[in-house]
């Protein structure tokens, strides 16, 4: 599965793998507002169209008289905190399947070093509140070039071909929390990019630098492959520190398809 998510050259024609809406069901926990701090994904001033030159459009996600954290496609996708030592760290995360979260590589594992850990993911986290509360992790994985430090990288261990890697969540009570969140669809081998290598891509994420990362937020921008920084996504986005690992989605709407997750300075 996280080989499908990679920006590899094309082995065939762009696939889908379609999602689910989920009952929209869930027990509210209080998390307290801890004050964490992000894994720094870049180092760029955002500016109003993109240090790329490109437009777009960064918003609260705050629709839905305020509930727009339990509405689907939103919920799908959560804030991620991990531990590196005894620091907690926070990035953004969503679901792909009932139990499984994708992510940015360096929010699991440190580039050619060893692997975080406790990672708490958090579906519709909004002020300190979980609305289908925190699912620990199982399982953590990233690819083996990541890890060793071998990955092509524009900027190492953030702009990197393979900076994805996706978390196996345990259970609760038989369930996982996709029964309720739903989860994303994804797509591979260019699904959502146009013969001339542009799609719209919508992006969530818990940016710190908006909203103390207390609040989803969400941009719109179009993208495009470029080969000069590791075939990673160009968009245009206000985002920062935070938004690593947050859901790069193409169809946004009424069949979301994940095409790829926050990594580095793609502003």
């Amino acid at each position: 599965m996280i080989r499908a998510l990679l920006s590899q050259p094309s082995r065939g024609k762009p696939a889908f793998s379609p999602g689910a809406v989920g009952d929209g069901k869930g027990k509210a926990v209080f998390l307290g507002l801890p004050v964490s701090p992000a894994l720094a994904s870049e180092d760029v001033t955002p500016q109003e169209f993109g240090t790329f030159n490109h437009p777009f459009t960064t918003v609260r996600a705050d629709a839905f008289q305020g509930t727009t954290n339990k509405q689907f496609p939103f919920r799908a996708s959560g804030k991620l905190f991990f531990n590196i030592g005894s620091s907690t760290f926070v990035c953004s995360a969503s679901l792909i399947k009932r139990g499984i979260v994708v992510t940015a590589a360096h929010c699991i594992a440190e580039f050619g070093g060893s692997f975080y850990s406790n990672w708490q993911y958090v579906p519709g986290y909004k002020n300190g509140v979980a609305p289908y509360g925190t699912w620990p992790t199982g399982d953590a994985a990233v690819l083996s070039v990541y890890l060793n430090g071998t990955d092509s990288c524009a900027n190492p261990g953030i702009i990197c071909q393979n900076d994805v890697g996706v978390l196996r969540l345990n259970p609760q009570a038989g369930k996982f929390p996709g029964q309720s969140t739903g989860f994303y669809g994804f797509g591979v081998d260019g699904f959502g990019f146009t013969p001339g290598n542009l799609a719209h891509i919508t992006q969530i994420g818990y940016p710190v630098c908006l909203d103390n990362g207390q609040r989803m937020e969400r941009n719109d921008s179009y993208g495009f492959v470029d080969a000069s920084n590791s075939n990673n996504t160009i968009i245009g986005s206000l985002m920062c520190g935070g938004s690593s690992g947050g859901p790069w989605l193409v169809n946004f709407g009424r069949r979301p398809a994940l095409t790829g997750t926050s990594s580095g300075s793609e502003f």
